[in-house]
C-alpha cells in the first residue's frame, strides 16, 4: 500500500509539472529591427563625465508607421528638470544643415482662420532673430527661423505660418509635410474661430498623421475681459476638442507673451522626451493648460 501510495504521488507530481510547463507557454524571442539608413545628424559633444546622461527615445502622440524608426537621442538633464542639451543621432523629419554637422532643422506648423493672431504670436517668439532676416513671405504663407542653443547642440525650428484664407489652402499641403508638431490656433474672443479647429485639424491629419498636435488659444489679454460665464463656456468646449484631438491645449497672448516660449519648449520636451514637466492649470480667469 506504501509503494501504490508513492508511485501515485509520483504521478500526481509529475502531471502537475507538465500542466504548470504548458501554462506558461513559450518564451517569446525579440529580433532587432534593422538600422535605418538615414543620415544621423549629430550634436556637439555631450560630457561624458555628467552623472545625469541617460539615453533615450523621442515619443510623439501619433505611433510613427514601421517604415519610420523613431528617433533616438542622448539627453542632459539639470536637477531641476530644464532642458540642456540634446544630441539627436538620427531623425526622419529632420534635415541637417550642410555647412553646421551640428545643427538640427526640423518643422512646425502653424494653422488656423485669419487675424486670430497668428503672426503676432510667431514674431514674439521669433523675436530678435525676425530683424535679422531669418524670414520668408509668400501669398498665404509665412516662413521664421527660430534658433536654439543648448550646451553646444543646435537645434532650428522652421516654423510655416498659413494664413488661414481661401488662397492660403493651395499651401497647405506643404506646409503641414514633413512637420514634427502641428499648432492649430483660434481667437478666444472669437466662437466661430473655435469651431473651425475641427475643420483644419481634419485636414492637418489627413496630411500628417505623425506630428504632435497642440491646440492655441490666442488673445488671451482680452478673452479675461468677457464675463465668466462666457469664460467658462468658451474654456469647457475648447478643453472638449483638444480631448478629441488627443492635443495638449494652451491659452496663450502675444502681447504679455504668455505660454508662448513655454508652447515651444514643450514642443521640444516632448520630441525628445527630455526631462521637463508640464504644469496643468484648468482654473477660469487664468491662461489654461490642459492634456
Amino acid at each position: 500500500m506504501q509503494r501504490s501510495v508513492l508511485i501515485l504521488r509520483r504521478c500526481i507530481r509529475c502531471i502537475c509539472d507538465q500542466f504548470l510547463m504548458c501554462s506558461r507557454g513559450k518564451p517569446i524571442h525579440y529580433r532587432m529591427l534593422p538600422r535605418s539608413n538615414t543620415r544621423a545628424a549629430t550634436a556637439a559633444p555631450l560630457n561624458s563625465s555628467s552623472p545625469h546622461a541617460t539615453s533615450t527615445t523621442s515619443s510623439s502622440s501619433f505611433a510613427s508607421p514601421p517604415s519610420q524608426p523613431s528617433p533616438s537621442s542622448s539627453v542632459v538633464g539639470s536637477s531641476e528638470g530644464n532642458l540642456t542639451s540634446v544630441r539627436v543621432c538620427s531623425h526622419d523629419h529632420g534635415r541637417i544643415d550642410s555647412d553646421h554637422n551640428n545643427l538640427v532643422a526640423l518643422k512646425i506648423s502653424l494653422l488656423g482662420d485669419c487675424n486670430i493672431g497668428k503672426t503676432s504670436f510667431l514674431e514674439k517668439y521669433v523675436g530678435n532673430e525676425k530683424k535679422q532676416g531669418s524670414t520668408e513671405q509668400k501669398e498665404g504663407l509665412n516662413l521664421m527661423d527660430k534658433t536654439l542653443v543648448v550646451e553646444g547642440a543646435r537645434i532650428s525650428y522652421s516654423i510655416w505660418e498659413v494664413s488661414g484664407d481661401a488662397k492660403s489652402q493651395d499651401h497647405l499641403p506643404i506646409a503641414c509635410q514633413d512637420s514634427i508638431a502641428i499648432c492649430i490656433m483660434f481667437d478666444l474672443t472669437s466662437r466661430c474661430t473655435l469651431n473651425s479647429v475641427v475643420r483644419w485639424y481634419q485636414q492637418a491629419r489627413s496630411l500628417n498623421q505623425n506630428a504632435i498636435p497642440i491646440l492655441i488659444g490666442t488673445k488671451f489679454d482680452d478673452f479675461i475681459q468677457l464675463p465668466i460665464d462666457l469664460q467658462w463656456t468658451i474654456a469647457s468646449q475648447a478643453r472638449a476638442y483638444a480631448k478629441a484631438f488627443n492635443a495638449t491645449l494652451f491659452f496663450s497672448s502675444a502681447s504679455y507673451n504668455i505660454n508662448v516660449n513655454k508652447i515651444f519648449k514643450f514642443i521640444t520636451a516632448k520630441l525628445f522626451d527630455l526631462p521637463w514637466t508640464l504644469e496643468r492649470n484648468l482654473t477660469i480667469g487664468e491662461p489654461i493648460i490642459d492634456f
